[in-house]
């Protein structure tokens, strides 16, 4: 169990601390006197060249340690700690945190030294951390197994940190400001212990109510969103991701970058669409970081972006409206019935429309009277509530009136005193209640966007999204027969007719190219297609065609098709003149294109494929208006992702323009979302434009490459995606004994009402043998954890019948795996109705089918021991069934 493995490291009984030395400024004198300072446990010194370390008998090698270890701290020189880890293992020492440096960070003679560290770690099945990083710090335990030489208070926020020197720096500065933590952890090079690792093992430690993390980089990316997923919803994980403008000058500057898609799509963007698909608030800053933490663990998040801000000065006010237009917020409409009651309760020369200028000269009754009536008020989803040192009122008499507030809403409530000494108290008090304070109204403001991000992402989270339409993937192998052909070509750019056969073949619309080589081929297509038409050079080593003159539109006749023709190949022979451009394309010329859009994804070396959307046609470098989001995508994705565009505005009408069809261009979304999971081959495509057609859209141009060894050496199905897709292999149909068919699949986030109608079925026996407990009331977001899982850590299969054409779920087996991979556990329900029928073996058999699939060594489940069905079924297909307590028995099924 990985959890139980991490346990020892951050709760261990005792610790070796190899290169342990009394020598001051020395790391191995620092991690010594640290544990000195609190740890209760054994310490084992470690040092060939000292007989003793603050009187402590020192050993010259681990391999000499006269007890069980359950922690080595290792503070040596790189090139001898592969031979320490080495001994660890010998020991049977099982984990370890090196402290040293001088690893992958400092080249390839450092990266050689990582790799052997890999090995040995796998060899013993250790877990280590780092190396390269600062250790690890349990308050509440007294301990610091860091060369850090500050104590932080405990509390319950847990913090990782991947850069050493930074995080030293965040600690110092939150003990200033008085933050208390369950663990602080440096990761640095992370060969093992990585963010996945420890959002897991935090997301199940009792002590820690939220997570933060100061992130460089990702090395596992499926590991972390899948424990990300699976805790979000339970504890706020907030992060700072550093290297945004890097990495996107970087992204811009690579060999994948040459369509539009390439150059728009950089890595932080990438980012930014993986925690938004997860619930991982992101933030800006360090102190962001915890003031977002400490507001998640305080107060509920708002419910939208509508803010209303009382004031009793201009300046700020406004600055604070700057700052929540900004980060995408709005500032609440107030009612007719809000303005009535501001207009009894405020001087004239007060200022009754949001932002809610009270005037400097106003008191505290003055702010209450203000506050009661926004905070009443439908359409405020939470309130601001700013304050400078002038009139009658003072700090401490308004924060009073502000702690008051919060005790008749649910709605968010900050404040923003602006000064120095006169505020200070009243700071005090509000933060002393809990209410979110801050010296900037800029800073309130930030903070309330990004809770509010945080309450948007577990909304999607928690959503059940619309079923999708049958035959998502279409027949395919004719495509890849197509990228075999175009791979032993040594080209990796397809042709646009050729980018064209993947999109007609998933369903959206094109216009179909015709290749010429000739004038007079050219004008013999263009009267089969019927003008106009569009002319264009084909070739798979031009991307931007207009820019070479390689695009003729409305041509009208044949004279105009040759005069065209010519006019292309010498044009793009002039600005490419190493293209191979012998070829024109000839297509329908679209008269009554609307919006113009481009639709897109590029493979992220951590993430996988990302798929863009956004406002598309010649000027989409300039708009620079897109959307990014991961792979598998949904409608309600799908919706998500247009939504976050300005585009997405005129989608839905302006003017005289009417609305487009959003519902069919979800679906194009999703269909496009299933082409990239089915051809991980692919590394990049462009579709620009995809223009709104009356009631439909069409695509009038596309680009795509692929990855030539991938096509030529096979791809293995899923490898490219960090999220798992829908798992149709685990599909199977069946027949139950009374001779009815079922069909056993994975569960879909869409079964949710098939679900609350399965439980239906239920007899109080029944949800008394399944959940241990009487019957009990689900809420929405239980049914979530249900049906909207994770494939990669967990699986249901559900038993479908139909019957008189209605679906209804009749049986779910579940399968819940360990962190690691290595073991699951699993349980199994039959409705009332249809017990006795042979469906609870057939989903048995199916979870073992799974969980051999996916590798585990084991799987087991607890039955209450007067479940004779249950314990029937397990006996007869392998399981060893052994009594726990007199009321429940273990069944276990060894699988390799």
């Amino acid at each position: 169990m990985p959890v139980e493995e991490l346990q020892r490291m951050f709760r261990p009984g005792s610790i070796a601390v190899v290169g342990a030395s009394e020598d001051e400024g020395s790391v191995g004198c620092t991690l010594v006197r640290n544990l000195l300072a609190g740890f209760r446990g054994d310490l084992f010194p470690v040092n060939p060249n000292r007989e003793e370390v603050f009187g402590r008998k020192c050993f010259a090698d681990v391999r000499n340690l006269d007890g069980p270890v359950d922690l080595a701290l290792v503070a040596t020189p790189a090139e001898t700690v592969p031979g320490i880890i080495e001994g660890c293992g010998e020991m049977e020492i099982p984990s370890a945190i090196i402290i040293s440096a001088g690893f992958g960070e400092s080249g390839e003679g450092g990266r050689v030294l990582e790799e052997k560290l890999v090995g040995i770690r796998e060899r013993y099945g250790m877990r280590i951390l780092g190396p390269n990083c600062l250790g690890l710090i349990v308050p509440s335990l007294g301990l610091n197994a860091s060369f850090v030489d500050q104590m932080p208070d405990p509390g319950n926020i847990a913090l990782i940190s991947q850069s050493g020197a930074l995080g030293s720096a965040i600690l110092d500065w939150s003990i200033s400001a008085r933050v208390g933590f369950s663990c602080f952890v440096s990761l640095g090079n992370m060969v093992d212990v990585n963010f996945g690792d420890l959002i897991d093992y935090f997301g199940q430690d009792p002590e820690t109510r939220s997570i933060l993390m100061y992130m460089e980089s990702v090395k596992d990316a499926r590991s972390f969103l899948s424990a990300a997923r699976g805790f979000a919803r339970s504890k706020p994980i907030v992060a700072v991701k550093s290297g945004k403008y890097w990495e996107s000058a970087m992204a811009a500057a690579s060999h994948t970058a040459a369509s539009h898609t390439g150059r728009l799509t950089d890595e932080n963007k990438v980012y930014d669409a993986a925690f938004q698909r997860v619930g991982v608030t992101r933030v800006e800053d360090i102190e962001d970081l915890f003031n977002v933490s400490e507001i998640l663990a305080t107060m509920s998040p708002p419910k939208g972006p509508k803010l209303a801000i009382i004031t009793n000065a201009g300046g700020p006010g406004i600055m604070a409206t700057d700052v929540l237009l900004e980060y995408g917020g709005r500032l609440a409409e107030l009612s007719r019935g809000t303005l009535s009651k501001l207009e009894r309760a405020l001087p004239p020369h007060a200022s009754k429309r949001n932002p809610v200028d009270i005037a400097g000269d106003a008191d505290e009754k003055r702010y209450r009277r203000t506050m009661e009536a926004c905070i009443k008020d439908k359409g405020v989803d939470g309130l601001l509530v700013i304050y400078t040192p002038q009139g009658e009122a003072s700090a401490d008499d308004v924060a009073g009136e502000i702690v008051n507030i919060t005790s008749i809403t649910k709605k968010p409530v900050l404040a923003s005193f602006l000064g120095g000494l006169k505020v200070d108290r009243g700071l005090k008090f509000l933060r002393e209640n809990r209410v979110p304070a801050y010296t900037s109204p800029e800073r309130a403001v930030r903070s309330y966007m990004y809770i509010y991000q945080y309450s948007r992402n577990l909304e999607q989270l928690y959503q059940t999204p619309a079923e999708l339409p049958n035959g998502m993937a279409p027949p395919r192998n004719h495509l890849k027969a197509l990228l075999t052909q175009v791979a032993r070509m040594g080209r990796e750019m397809l042709t646009e007719p050729e980018s064209k056969e993947f999109l007609q073949t998933y369903g959206i619309p094109i216009t179909k190219a015709k290749v010429a080589r000739s004038p007079t081929a050219a004008v013999t297509m263009a009267q089969g297609i019927g003008y106009p038409v569009v002319l264009k050079i084909n070739s798979p080593d031009i991307t931007y065609k207009s820019d070479c003159g390689g695009v003729v539109m409305g041509i009208n006749g044949p004279g105009e098709v040759r005069e065209a023709f010519e006019r292309i190949l010498e044009s793009t022979k002039s600005h490419c003149p190493t293209a191979t451009a012998r070829e024109v394309s000839v297509q329908r010329m679209v008269s009554d294109a609307g919006t113009e859009l481009i639709l897109g994804c590029k493979r992220d070396p951590t993430f996988g494929p990302a798929i863009v959307f956004g406002q598309g046609g010649t000027g989409v470098e300039i708009y620079r208006d897109i959307a990014v989001g991961l792979p598998p995508l949904n409608r309600l994705l799908a919706r998500r992702l247009m939504e976050q565009t300005k585009v997405y505005s005129l989608l839905q009408g302006y003017r005289n323009k009417p609305p487009a069809n959003l519902g069919l261009l979800e679906e194009y979304l999703v269909r496009f979302s299933q082409l990239i999971i089915d051809f991980p081959e692919i590394i990049e495509v462009d579709i620009n434009p995809l223009v709104v057609v009356g009631d439909d859209f069409v695509a009038l141009d596309a680009r795509m490459a692929v990855d030539h060894d991938l096509v030529l050496g096979g791809a293995e199905p899923r490898s490219h995606l960090v999220i798992e897709p829908y798992p149709v292999r685990y599909r199977e149909h069946g027949t139950l004994s009374d001779g009815r068919a079922v069909e056993l699949r994975p569960i879909r986030p869409e079964d949710e009402p098939l679900q609350v109608e399965f439980f239906k079925t239920f007899s109080p026996e029944t949800f008394q043998l399944r959940f241990f407990e009487p019957k009990k009331k689900f809420t929405h977001r239980d049914l979530v954890r249900f049906t909207n899982i994770d494939y990669h850590r967990e699986m249901a299969i559900v038993g479908e019948l139909t019957e008189r054409g209605r679906n209804k779920i009749i049986g779910i087996g579940r399968l819940i795996i360990d962190p690691d991979g290595s073991e699951g556990e699993f349980a199994v329900v039959v409705g009332d109705p249809w017990q006795n029928l042979g469906l609870g073996t057939k989903l048995t058999d199916m979870i073992i089918g799974v969980a051999s699939d996916k590798g585990l060594s084991r799987i087991w489940g607890l039955i209450q021991s007067d479940n004779e069905r249950m314990k029937r079924i397990c006996r007869n297909m392998g399981f060893e069934v052994e009594l726990v307590d007199p009321t429940t028995v273990k069944a276990t099924l060894v699988l390799g």
